[in-house]
């Protein structure tokens, strides 16, 4: 995946395919990949792991929206949700975010520490070897601390990284008295300094939305958050478009979502460094369209796909089917997907050494069962990495 423009379309035929390949890793890093035969007069003395079955290896995957802390469930939001109740009154039903928040106010540390372990576990199998993780169903400090501290506790369980993001502005709790702004300016002033001083997180996000935040209120809370050295993502246009103006505007890294992305967001994602982040696991769980990923290409953005993976709208969690299912629908080459999977979504996390096999880069990779890299679109996720190194050690 080297070589390959950030921005705008790419052509299978723009894929550096290196047959009968070989991968020079030291202490984690790859130092250098070219054909076997090279590498093994190069590096005489090197200890060889000689894989004689057809394979195609490719840096492991990048997923850079994800909210795998949580307890609880929200099936019954889903029966709902097919049996054709709308979003608001499965709200009014005491479902929605709220419901996760309540489950996840009581859950115990270890218990959302597991959990996060398990979620990312099952991930690096499937070769996703780098994971953002949200908190956002605390939404007091007690449970946002609790869920940040829980992700960075996973982090040393899991060979899978692990990259926490604070979403305490994910809805104004229920339990809050004050207004949107109060609500944003006790987490600058109250929460973020906490989570400065125990290094929890260095980044924020927000949902604006009609039932989260305003355009207004989420353009001063992301004006304070970086002026307080955090580094941003948003949640944008899912419903309705504005957040994603307000992503490029503030300097976001990310604008994630855009289903109800008009010509006017795209045009200026496209002209802007912000990465367009989709998440066609959200369409799936929610029944709706997907993010107009081939236009935003075709505009000239830098397109990124992620999982969504939450217990309300992307339960399931498998980020290779949602894309390859993406695919066929928003006509997306192979060469795009892959690259939204990787060397595209390392912006979205400040990544400089993940999503692509060169020297210098973390030997994070991944090998798939064929001869031919088109067959892990073809069969639409179903075809699974059949071995996944994290940093050059062997994790399956």
């Amino acid at each position: 995946m080297a070589g390959l423009s950030l921005k705008g379309t790419l052509q299978d035929e723009q894929l550096t395919v290196i047959e009968k390949g070989g991968v020079v890793v030291e202490n984690g890093e790859i130092v250098a990949i070219a054909d076997y035969r090279s590498l093994l007069q190069k590096y005489p003395d090197s200890e060889i792991a000689f894989i004689d079955t057809p394979m195609v290896l490719l840096p492991g995957f990048i997923d850079c929206h994800t909210h795998i802390c949580y307890d609880g469930t929200r099936n019954r939001d889903y029966a709902m949700r097919i049996a054709g109740k709308s979003y608001l009154e499965i709200a009014r039903a005491g479902g929605g975010i709220w419901d996760s928040v309540t489950k996840t106010r009581i859950a115990d540390p270890v218990t959302l520490t597991e959990n996060t372990v398990a979620r990312a576990n099952r991930h690096l199998k499937e070769g996703v070897t780098t994971i953002e993780v949200k908190s956002g169903y605390g939404l007091n400090m007690e449970g946002e601390l609790k869920m940040l501290r829980a992700i960075q506790q996973a982090g040393l369980h899991t060979r899978a990284t692990l990259v926490s993001t604070c979403l305490a502005a994910h809805m104004k709790p229920r339990d809050y008295a004050g207004t949107e702004d109060e609500y944003l300016q006790w987490v600058l002033t109250e929460l973020l300094p906490v989570l400065q001083q125990e290094q929890l997180s260095n980044r924020v996000d927000i949902f604006i939305e009609e039932t989260a935040f305003s355009v207004a209120a989420a353009t001063r809370f992301l004006q304070g958050a970086g002026r307080q050295g955090f580094a941003a993502t948003v949640h944008a246009d899912q419903f309705s478009a504005g957040g994603a103006a307000v992503a490029v505007e503030t300097g976001a890294l990310s604008a994630d979502h855009l289903e109800a992305s008009t010509e006017k967001e795209i045009a200026l994602l496209a002209n802007s460094d912000t990465v367009a982040v989709v998440l066609p696991g959200a369409s799936l769980g929610l029944g709706m369209h997907y993010a107009p990923a081939r236009k935003l290409l075709n505009a000239g953005a830098s397109v990124a796909i992620a999982s969504d993976w939450n217990p309300g709208s992307a339960p399931m969690g498998d980020l290779l089917i949602q894309a390859a299912v993406m695919s066929a629908a928003e006509k997306l080459s192979t060469a795009e997907v892959l690259a939204a999977l990787t060397v595209r979504a390392a912006p979205a996390l400040q990544l400089k050494d993940a999503g692509q096999l060169v020297a210098g880069y973390a030997a994070d990779m991944q090998a798939y069962p064929t001869g031919d890299y088109r067959d892990i679109l073809y069969y639409q996720g179903k075809m699974k990495p059949a071995m996944v190194w994290k940093k050059g050690e062997p994790v399956l």
